[in-house]
């Protein structure tokens, strides 16, 4: 028995150890272990600050819609000459692709949207939108900012990267699909991973959110033009009322949702697989204990409870897939679809002859996605001609994003780096949403982590969400979001040497 308890660990261990296998030099993580911390101290220079809020302003000020960003894109070449870093432009009409390091794999991106929205900015204040209709409403002022702030401090340690960082300053996020057009234009070419950031009036300022999986939902917008015959409100015998069949029509695409999911399995997926995962994880720890209290009264469980220590990780791991996976089957059943366009008559008493629809619907898979899409469309022709009206349905597939999805190992890879910046109590798991993002292109083809920087102070008391009039920045947060853009990218590039050999000269991105 003695000699089973020396020789058979040593079998266990090797048998589940990696085997080490040789990489390049490990200067660089030990330069970068100890510049990371740094980043954010640097970042919160004044005249690091001074210089991110500044250019901020400058754009805030000048706000230009999607594939008009041309103001905007002539300031962040500007200050990518003044810092020597070589760029590509235009890429998709106004984008800018900037490359900091050795030119070759691994190569990691961080990307940036810079689109403004057409609304009137109504806070009043020294740097108040100068061009009538159009805002900075969602923030992406701020994150060109903070992202010229990461290339700042990225170009300054250039020599110690071990791969290089691709900056992607990308146009028309909001509804023109910009990030599809970039990836047309072979912006991402080669490029392993992708970070990307949105500022957050939810969280406080100091604390990320994220989670693996789906984050953000696949989204679309579709338009209905319901065809009847139109003729006087007291008469309506002589018609064929297309108000009447546009009422039905609204009231059956809600039974999409209501009617053909499970009403069990929507809305608590979340704290359900969360709650699930932590019971199994419980259960092998009491498993455990109980072991341990038998072995007082069995000397045969010697053996078992000596080498059970080395199951638990295995067993761990076997509980975070099946939970993982029984997440993301769960997210597969949560839709949305809600009409916001209802337009059709002039008059009170005369029925019209059409009635034109509108509206979003939103899931969180391409099946469920697809399969919605379709119903939609099944729906409103069969039910206007229930009505003895007829309908036509247009789908707007440039305004179609897929699901923002966050790679699993990236997620894990965010939660290291934000906790050694900002502390494991200020990275939270994110809560996902139906909103959307065209960063979902990018995620769609390569490994991509998608990140809530929280901007929250509730000293400055209420804030209003992104795409509204009111919508304000905390300037404080640049620091943060430049220090993450930054060590994400650099931690990323140390922690994944080449998995490839290196084609042949020339093959990879020449203009470094």
């Amino acid at each position: 028995m003695a000699f089973l308890k020396l020789v058979f660990p040593i079998f266990i261990l090797h048998s589940f150890m990696p085997i080490p296998i040789s990489s390049t030099p490990s200067l660089n993580k030990e330069v970068f272990a100890q510049i990371r911390p740094d980043f954010l101290d640097f970042a919160k220079k004044p005249e690091i600050m001074d210089w991110m809020v500044g250019i901020r302003r400058k754009i805030h000020e000048n706000p230009e819609l999607g594939y008009e960003e041309f103001e905007t894109s002539k300031l962040i070449r500007a200050e990518l000459d003044l810092m020597g870093i070589p760029y590509k432009y235009p890429v998709a009409v106004t984008g800018v692709v900037g490359y900091i390091g050795t030119g070759k794999p691994p190569f990691a991106a961080l990307r940036a949207d810079m689109d403004a929205l057409a609304m009137e900015e109504l806070v009043e204040w020294e740097h108040k939108s100068k061009v009538p209709g159009k805002m900075h409403a969602c923030g992406h002022d701020t994150h060109v900012a903070m992202l010229l702030g990461a290339a700042k401090m990225l170009q300054e340690h250039r020599n110690d990267l071990q791969g290089t960082v691709v900056l992607i300053f990308q146009p028309a996020e909001e509804g023109g699909g910009g990030a599809k057009k970039m990836l047309d234009a072979g912006a991402l070419d080669n490029v392993d991973a992708i970070f990307a950031l949105h500022v957050s009036t939810k969280f406080p300022i100091g604390v990320v959110a994220s989670r693996p999986g789906p984050i953000l939902a696949a989204t679309s917008f579709f338009e209905a033009v319901i065809n009847g015959k139109g003729g006087h409100a007291a008469l309506p015998q002589h018609t064929v009322d297309p108000i009447l069949a546009a009422s039905n029509v609204i009231v059956s695409l809600q039974h999409l949702v209501s009617r053909e999911a499970d009403p069990l399995d929507s809305q608590v997926i979340p704290s359900k697989a969360l709650s699930d995962f932590h019971q199994l994880h419980r259960s092998v720890h009491n498993l455990y204990a109980i072991l341990q209290h038998c072995n007082l009264w069995f000397g045969m469980m010697e053996l078992l409870l000596l080498y059970f220590p080395l199951l638990i990780p295995m067993q761990m791991h076997f509980t975070y897939k099946l939970c993982y996976r029984y997440y993301l089957k769960k997210y597969d059943l949560v839709k949305v679809v809600s009409i916001g366009k209802f337009q059709g008559g002039g008059a009170f008493n005369v029925i019209p002859d059409s009635v034109t629809i509108g509206g979003t619907f939103r899931a969180f898979s391409k099946e469920s996605f697809v399969q919605l899409k379709q119903r939609i469309e099944e729906v409103i022709t069969k039910q206007a001609s229930v009505q003895r009206c007829n309908a036509k349905v247009i789908f707007h597939e440039s305004s179609s994003y897929p699901v923002c999805f966050n790679n699993k190992e990236l997620h894990e890879h965010f939660r290291k780096v934000a906790g050694e910046m900002l502390g494991v109590q200020n990275v939270i798991e994110a809560v996902a949403n139906m909103g959307g993002e065209d960063f979902a292109f990018f995620s769609e083809v390569i490994p991509g982590l998608f990140f809530f920087l929280g901007m929250k102070n509730e000293t400055q008391g209420p804030v209003q969400s992104g795409h509204s009039p009111y919508y304000t920045v905390n300037e404080d947060v640049f620091p943060y979001g430049a220090a993450l853009h930054a060590s994400l990218a650099t931690t990323y590039l140390s922690e994944n040497p080449p998995k490839h050999t290196s084609p042949p000269e020339g093959s990879f991105h020449d203009e470094l």
